[in-house]
Formats: C-alpha cells, sequence, structure tokens
C-alpha cells in the first residue's frame, strides 16, 4: 500500500510507524523547512500510553518530561496558596506524570520512524491539490509540482486542515468555538523562576501562567475570555489580523493584568514560537471520503480543554493502522477506513463533551468571584493531601481508557534491548524525581 501522510506532528509518524510494519510504503509531507521545536505542555495517558509502550518509545516519553513538581496557584503578589503536586492520578494533580512538550514528542516520533527503509519524510512539502479520488487511487499534486498516485491520503494536518478543506464541503465539518483564546511563546528563564506550573487569576477573565520545560527556558501563557460581544469581534478580528494585531491587543489588555503579566508582554517580540491560538473543537460528520481520511485533530480536535488531544492522535493511528492492516493486498482502504471510525468515534464524542461550566469557571471577571474560586482551589489542594481520599477516586493513567483492539500484524513489539533499557532508566528517573 502506497500511503501519503500530510502532517509530521504526532498522528502522522504514529501511523507511519504502525504501518510501515505492514510492508505499506509511506511519505510524510510536512509544510515546515524542518521539524519545529515549538508548543507547549502535552499530556499522554491511558490507551495511549500503551500504543507508546507498544512502540518502544515509554522511556524516551519520561526522559523528556518537562521536570514541573505539580500546578500551584499564586496570587497578584507571586505567594502560592493552593499546590497540587505532582503524583499519579489524575484528580490529585493538575500537571500529568507524563508531560511533557509536544515539540519533544514530535521529535521522538521522528527519530523513531525516520530511518525506516519504508518511510520517507519530505520537509517544505504540502498537498497543493487533491486531482482525484476514486475507486483506483488518490491522485494529487504536490507543492513543488510533481504529480502523484497513492492508495490512501491522510489528513493528520492539525485542526485547520487544508486537506481537509479540499475534500470535504464545508458543512460536514462544524467548529465548536469555546469562547477562549490561548497564547503561548517561550521566554528566557531567570533565576526566580521555578518549576511549578504557576497560575495567576487576574481579574476581567483573564490568566496569566508560566511553566518549567527541561530545555532552561520558560513557557508562558495568557489565556482570555471574552467580557462583551465587542470584546468578542475584537479578539476575533486580531485572530483574522496576524502577529502584530495579536500582539497589540495583547499589551492593550494584558497591561493592568498583575504579576508577571509586564515581563510577558515585553519578551513576546523576541519569543520565536508565538502562537495565538483560539479555542474550538472539530466535528466532522464523516472522517472519510473514498481514500481520503482524516486524522488526528483533522478529524476531532477536543480543544486543550480536555487535556486529550494527543492521547486521541496516538490512540486513533494505532487504530487506524490495525484496520488498514487487515486488508488483503488489492482490497480498497474504504472498507477500513469505515471500520476505523465505526470503532473510534463514539469514544471521541466522549471525550469532546465539557461541561458547561468550562472554562468560564476559570477566569473570574469580578473580584468576588475570584475570591470564591480562590476559596475552592485552596480546599481542593487540602483534601488533595489526603492519600486515602485521592486514592478512592484517582484514576491510573496507565489504564486503557478505550479498549485497545488486538492486530495480528502488531504481535512483534519492536522493542529491542536498548528501548527496553531506556524504559526502565525512564521509570527509574520518574521514581527519582517523585520522591525529591
Amino acid at each position: 500500500m502506497r500511503v501519503l501522510i500530510s502532517g509530521a506532528g504526532v498522528a502522522g509518524p504514529t501511523l507511519a510507524w504502525f504501518l510501515a510494519k505492514t510492508g505499506a510504503r509511506i511519505t510524510i509531507f510536512e509544510k515546515a523547512h524542518a521539524l519545529l521545536p515549538h508548543g507547549q505542555n502535552v499530556d499522554i495517558e491511558g490507551s495511549a500510553l500503551t500504543v507508546m509502550k507498544k512502540m518502544g518509545l515509554l522511556g524516551e516519553v519520561r526522559r523528556f518530561n518537562t521536570t514541573e513538581k505539580g500546578t500551584q496557584f499564586i496570587d497578584s503578589r507571586g505567594r502560592p496558596f493552593a499546590p497540587f503536586p505532582v503524583q499519579k492520578g489524575s484528580l490529585g494533580s493538575f500537571t500529568s506524570e507524563f508531560e511533557i512538550l509536544r515539540g519533544d514528542l514530535s521529535a521522538i516520533l521522528y527519530n523513531a520512524t525516520t530511518n525506516h527503509p519504508n518511510i520517507n519524510y519530505r520537509f517544505n512539502t504540502t498537498v497543493k491539490e487533491i486531482i482525484s479520488n476514486d475507486d483506483t487511487s488518490v491522485k494529487i499534486e504536490s507543492s513543488d509540482g510533481e504529480i502523484q498516485e497513492y492508495d490512501l491520503l491522510v489528513a493528520a494536518d492539525g485542526q485547520w486542515s487544508k486537506v481537509r478543506r479540499q475534500c470535504f464541503p464545508p458543512e460536514s465539518v462544524k467548529v465548536v468555538d469555546l469562547g477562549m483564546t490561548a497564547i503561548y511563546w517561550t521566554i528566557p528563564r531567570l533565576p526566580c523562576d521555578n518549576d511549578w506550573w504557576n497560575v495567576y487569576l487576574a481579574l476581567r477573565a483573564r490568566v496569566v501562567t508560566l511553566r518549567p520545560d527541561p530545555h532552561g527556558t520558560i513557557r508562558a501563557m495568557f489565556t482570555h475570555m471574552p467580557c462583551s460581544e465587542a470584546q468578542r469581534e475584537e479578539w476575533l478580528a486580531a485572530a483574522r489580523n496576524g502577529k502584530s494585531a495579536q500582539q497589540a491587543l495583547l499589551k492593550k489588555e494584558f497591561a493592568d493584568a498583575g504579576w508577571q503579566a509586564e515581563r510577558l508582554l515585553d519578551s513576546m517580540d523576541q519569543a520565536p514560537d508565538f502562537y495565538f491560538h483560539v479555542i474550538q473543537q472539530i466535528k466532522m460528520a464523516k472522517w472519510s471520503t473514498g481514500r481520503v481520511v482524516c486524522l488526528g485533530d483533522a478529524a476531532c480536535a477536543p480543544s486543550p480543554l480536555t487535556g486529550m488531544g494527543t492521547s486521541l492522535a496516538v490512540t486513533a493511528a494505532y487504530v487506524l493502522a490495525g484496520e488498514l492492516s487487515k486488508l488483503n493486498q488489492n482490497d480498497s482502504p474504504v472498507e477500513a477506513l469505515e471500520a476505523y471510525e465505526r470503532m473510534f468515534r463514539p469514544f471521541v464524542e466522549k471525550t469532546q463533551e465539557i461541561p458547561s461550566w468550562v472554562p468560564d469557571i476559570a477566569h473570574p471577571e469580578r473580584a468576588w468571584k475570584r475570591s470564591l474560586l480562590h476559596v475552592g482551589v485552596r480546599a481542593l489542594s487540602q483534601l488533595a493531601r489526603i492519600r486515602w481520599l485521592v486514592q478512592r477516586f484517582e484514576k491510573d493513567h496507565g489504564n486503557e481508557d478505550f479498549p485497545l483492539p488486538h492486530y495480528a500484524s502488531f504481535d512483534e513489539s519492536g522493542m529491542d534491548v536498548s528501548s527496553e533499557i531506556s524504559e526502565e532508566y525512564g521509570e527509574k528517573l520518574f521514581e527519582e524525581k517523585s520522591s525529591a
């Protein structure tokens, strides 16, 4: 099978790793000139951890842990009042034990696939046009002018997928606006910075946070929710009008936010990875059409509010590869694409469900609302210290949230001695960090 994957982020390389075990020949297009080290924290949990273990990469994931000790809420002077140290189980901490930067995870997956003889990466290349998509093949023109034919085209090019836009009618793709904007970038680390995710709730529905990374820098984030329709339109206009308009709006809106807002605003111009993200979900009527299928955020971006985008991408890639692995040599992939969607869509739809009070509760507009929220998180922090209570409700990140099917083609785990040693080393490193 000749497979073209658009996107070298998380879903695409994971799919390529498993498809290569079946003998498929995979080409991966990536619009960037090289792998970018950008991106904020993501975490891997549930069935996605099992998939990473099957790939022999769990040790690498732990080796590139962000070093974050936990989450702590702070006041306007930077004083912590509600700490949630990292620990096993999601209810005792907002920080995952498998916290990793998206850029680091992408690099791990790239390194695991780039030397495979059946996988070919082509950077600075995109799908310019899908010429045909029929019973025999999908024919495309690449951005460098080549005309190529494949048995399958996978759109793994993110929430605003250009491949999806070419193949699916607009009415089949629902964009759900969750009313929040997040802005991320990297700043130099100062001696006063610590290894916690520091969360400051400013008034007027603004949040300022700082997080450590394993590279000697700090990851900064602003989040905001509009307090009026006029403000909503202003923020949406900034999203359309580019970096200069976005930074000008941030300087106006966050100038008086307090804590380290001024430091963050001063650092924006020099940041190589400034990213203005309108938080939305993608819900498609159908994930495939003919020989084209959407994967990861291109199919079903759940939004960062669920904390499940990366895990969904990894697990979906495994299931899609598994269903394709069951095909005989001359079979059409359409049957496998439909089986993949029937199996995985219910889990995705459940994951995309967000309580009606999220994310509003974390963005107090007035002082009295912030005071109530502070009381609430302080009480939760105290309860989280009662270990027997947390153990009654916590979940094990290693438990499969989606029952992974067995695929005969993947019986060999792909783990050699060196990867097993790496995994044992990673587990020991995590245990030492937790004890410290």
